[in-house]
């Protein structure tokens, strides 16, 4: 039986992350260029320092690597207030696809660049346990050679559940994890959440949806064996 390795952030959990970046830009540069596009092509899915200086450049801030680090630790401040708050939820459909590759006896891991992410998770409620629970392995926040688009993170994740790479499908939302899954040897599911199918697509999406019901969880296995059989 194949792996689903998760990402968190805009796959599992409608978290704070894209508010903290945009609310920490106060004094760095308008707020108005960072749109969900910018966030999801710049930011989304690399590790905090360089998601700030992804950011910081791809909004022509002087000097960008340099002011990265105080941009990335006023981003955090404001992310710990508002998951101290709940500002976030789980996403249902991606519960529902969880469940039922769990029934189908898939392993499971969480992998994500987030530092938060984990707690996130424990925060979030799922019968008599929590949307962590659920999960064979977490390796949110682990510190990796190289971040995403490398594969470090993925191929780490694989070797945790003990599956290797070919049969593992990998559900990511930004461009820079869908790229790391494919360096991995990885299938990818790209969740096009914002209606940004297309950069999904030209990073190497093997399949692209708007939302996870669309996942039939026996599709993905016999895709796993057909790719291993090639």
């Amino acid at each position: 039986m194949p792996a689903l390795i998760c990402d968190v952030d805009g796959v599992l959990v409608d978290s704070p992350h894209e508010q903290a970046w945009r609310a920490a830009l106060d004094s760095f540069a308008p707020q108005a260029g960072f749109t969900t596009a910018f966030y999801q092509a710049h930011v989304a899915g690399k590790p905090r320092q360089d998601g700030a200086v992804a950011a910081l450049t791809g909004l022509g801030v002087p000097d960008a690597a340099g002011r990265a680090a105080e941009y990335a630790e006023r981003k955090q401040r404001i992310l710990e207030g508002l998951i101290a708050s709940g500002s976030f939820a789980a996403f249902a459909d991606a519960q529902r696809l969880l469940l039922a590759a769990r029934a189908a006896g898939w392993k499971l891991a969480a992998a994500s660049s987030s530092k938060n992410a984990s707690a996130m998770m424990r925060a979030i409620r799922l019968g008599a346990g929590t949307l962590k629970d659920l999960f064979d392995a977490d390796l949110c926040g682990r510190d990796m050679p190289h971040g995403k688009p490398a594969p470090d993170l993925f191929l780490a994740a694989a070797a945790e559940l003990g599956t290797p790479p070919a049969a593992c499908w990998v559900i990511e939302d930004a461009p820079a994890g869908i790229r790391a899954a494919k360096a991995g040897g990885m299938a990818a599911l790209g969740i096009a959440r914002h209606d940004d199918a297309a950069p999904l697509r030209r990073a190497g999406a093997d399949l692209v949806v708007s939302s996870l019901d669309c996942i039939d969880t026996a599709a993905l296995a016999q895709a796993c064996l057909r790719a291993r059989k090639e």
